[in-house]
């Protein structure tokens, strides 16, 4: 067996493995992104629950501060009542009054931090319900790639050690070759010599469609040399159809010949 097609074989074989990876990779993609979308919705929750906290600790500062005062205009109004004279009661009223002005601020400020909390935590239950969908969504996907592995752990198990065994016989560097070129262009790696016109000698790559010498066919056919195509560099091969339009029956003698 020659090196291109020892080479086609391991690239069937190759083929046929990426394209049941390639199903499995799609449901692990999937998964992968519904564990993004959850894990940046907790982090927003975490996050906005953060917030709340900080919120509530400065109304609860600021509610502390309005039952000091209440405490304190509590004071004065008793002081105001023993007052013994106008103008001592008057500079208690105008301590009461500044204080009242102080209180209303920091009851306001308290009473708006008590709002962002409300509509934060509406913001937290919105995003808790979206964790909820998004988790079930995550399950089927999680079910969805392990029914695809079950299908196919079998075949993956064969097919990786047919690709072993295939990559055995072939050279080192052409096998780094075959490996670099899947990883550039999947599956048109490797792509068959179409016969366009056999008589007039014309061919051309089933990848790229530009045309191909005929040394490098006749290379193909004769000793399977490994070739590249020279327009997309992939590796040539020469499939059953190509073989037959290269190597067409010879014709029966004719009814009634002589003998």
């Amino acid at each position: 067996m020659d090196v291109t097609a020892k080479l086609l074989r391991l690239y069937q074989v190759e083929k046929q493995l990426r394209g049941l990876q390639a199903r499995l990779q799609a449901a692990e993609k999937f998964l992968a992104e519904q564990d993004k979308d959850l894990g940046s919705l907790s982090s927003k929750r975490a996050e906005l629950e953060q917030q709340i906290k900080l919120l509530r600790a400065q109304a609860g500062d600021r509610e502390g501060e309005v039952k000091r005062l209440d405490e304190r205009m509590a004071t004065i109004r008793k002081q105001m009542e023993n007052a013994q004279t106008n103008k001592e009661y008057q500079a208690f009223l105008t301590e009461l009054n500044n204080y009242k002005v102080d209180r209303d601020r920091l009851e306001t400020a308290a009473l708006e931090f008590m709002q962002k909390v409300e509509d934060l935590t509406k913001t937290v239950e919105a995003i808790e319900g979206q964790r909820n969908e998004r988790d079930k969504v995550r399950g089927v996907a999680q079910t969805d790639r392990e029914a695809r592995f079950k299908e196919i752990e079998t075949r993956l198990v064969e097919l990786k050690a047919q690709r072993e065994q295939a990559a055995a016989d072939v050279p080192g560097d052409v096998l780094q070759m075959l490996t670099r070129l899947l990883n550039q262009r999947g599956e048109e790696a490797m792509a068959s010599v179409q016969v366009e016109d056999r008589k007039r000698h014309e061919y051309t790559c089933g990848a790229c469609q530009m045309s191909i010498p005929v040394d490098a066919v006749s290379a193909l056919l004769s000793k399977g040399k490994l070739t590249l195509c020279s327009s997309c560099q992939c590796i040539l091969y020469l499939d059953e159809d190509a073989m037959k339009a290269l190597n067409p029956p010879k014709a029966g003698p004719k009814s009634g010949a002589k003998k």
